[in-house]
């Protein structure tokens, strides 16, 4: 049999980071897109895209704004497209989706429950340096306010979102519950394998970052959905690496970019998300593991073509 190929994703800017955090987190075009090249340059083979205010970076929900970044990649890689349908805090459902709706992209993310998502904790360790005034307000508010995708949200992706536009999901599952729900919309016939399932590991609200939970997610997994899926897992913060070198040994697909976590090692800011998308391909390497072309990840997750976005 030929030898499996571990798709690397790169999350290059994300909603929760904010710019007093690390210098080198992009939010403006140029920066996003430049990022997004390198660490395409470097191994990654999909890249997934939040989008800030070029002003000041605060997350954003404006298609234009994705449409700068989506035409700038496009122009310099081949590179597959995951578009966020999570958007920031405080951003309604019909925000979230519009983008989808207008650039049609092959991959879409897809978030398998409300719950509580965490960012709040941050403020303490740079309270006094913002270098915006919406930074401290914005963390705040995920003490109050859930990330909301309801049954009802989840069925309108599945059905309206998929039959318009021909993308297929990335399903986020940030808790055991989520692949629950997984399983109850692929034996109801409105999840088409083969299933992109990202793991999240160790956000606050969800599971946490332990090589037993990640065990558990993939034995659940397994006894839910058979074969039926393509497994990725991301670890958040601290725990970025040592969570995805484990789940690549237990045969995953690998995640890493600013989004997820701002350093590449211990104290050490990472100066790019191609430093990141570099340290993980070696990880990988030195593991007799490929990675996946841009190409070679259309195969896998049976993806529409670059020829089919909107942009």
């Amino acid at each position: 049999m030929p030898a499996r190929k571990v798709i690397i994703t790169c999350a290059v800017t994300g909603s929760a980071h904010t710019p007093t955090m690390s210098p080198n987190l992009p939010y403006t075009a140029e920066d996003v897109v430049q990022q997004s090249v390198d660490a395409v340059e470097a191994g990654a083979a999909i890249i997934h895209l939040h989008a800030r205010d070029p002003k000041d970076g605060r997350p954003t929900a404006d298609p234009a704004v994705f449409l700068d970044y989506l035409k700038g990649i496009k122009d310099s890689t081949d590179a597959v497209v995951s578009i966020t349908s999570g958007g920031g805090t405080g951003m309604s459902v019909e925000d979230r989706l519009r983008v989808i709706y207008e650039t049609r992209p092959e991959l879409c993310t897809l978030n398998l429950g409300t719950f509580n998502y965490g960012s709040f904790p941050m403020i303490a360790k740079y309270a006094g340096t913002w270098k915006f005034d919406w930074e401290e307000p914005y963390l705040e508010s995920t003490r109050v306010e859930p990330f909301i995708s309801t049954f009802a949200d989840i069925e309108h992706m599945l059905t309206d979102v998929r039959r318009q536009t021909g993308s297929r999901f990335e399903y986020e599952a940030y808790d055991i519950g989520h692949l629950y729900t997984l399983a109850y919309y692929l034996e109801a016939g409105l999840v088409e394998p083969p299933i992109f399932l990202q793991t999240i590991m160790g956000v606050m609200g969800g599971i946490g970052a332990h090589v037993e939970h990640l065990a558990h997610m993939k034995s659940t997994a397994d006894r839910l959905l058979g074969d039926a899926y393509e497994w990725s897992v991301l670890g958040a913060g601290r725990d970025q690496f040592n969570m995805i070198t484990a789940s690549a040994v237990m045969g995953s697909h690998v995640r890493v970019g600013l989004e997820d976590g701002l350093f590449i090692g211990r104290g050490q800011l990472a100066e790019s998300n191609a430093e990141q998308v570099a340290k993980i391909k070696r990880i990988l390497a030195e593991l007799s593991i490929e990675t996946a072309t841009p190409d070679e990840a259309r195969e896998i997750l049976g993806l529409k073509g670059l020829d089919k976005v909107g942009w």
